[in-house]
């Protein structure tokens, strides 16, 4: 079984790892400080032709989480639903004001 294994070449850097039976890949710790991950951060696999880059996932529902900060003073179902009501009419009027 290979664990790990470094090829190195003059453009590129080669880093070698094994898949297990369910698929699974353990990335290797010189690529996730380069990519800059931690666990249980998200990657994504970007395939493009026939070639497959490994990149870190900026966004996620995670990380939105409490991103934005609470309202300053808590609102009912029903006088939230009005905002919500009186936003999609302004932004209808709007649409409909467009050249």
């Amino acid at each position: 079984m290979i664990v790990g294994a470094i090829i190195e070449s003059k453009k590129m850097k080669e880093i070698v790892a094994s898949i297990t039976q369910r698929g699974q890949v353990t990335i290797p710790a010189e690529v996730r400080r380069l990519l800059g991950v931690k666990p249980r951060d998200k990657v994504a696999f970007e395939v493009d032709d026939g070639h497959v880059r490994l990149v870190p996932v900026k966004f996620t529902l995670e990380s939105a989480y409490q991103s934005v900060p609470p309202l300053a003073k808590k609102l009912t179902d029903k006088q939230m639903i009005r905002i919500v009501k009186e936003e999609r009419a302004q932004r209808f009027v709007r649409k409909l004001q467009k050249p």
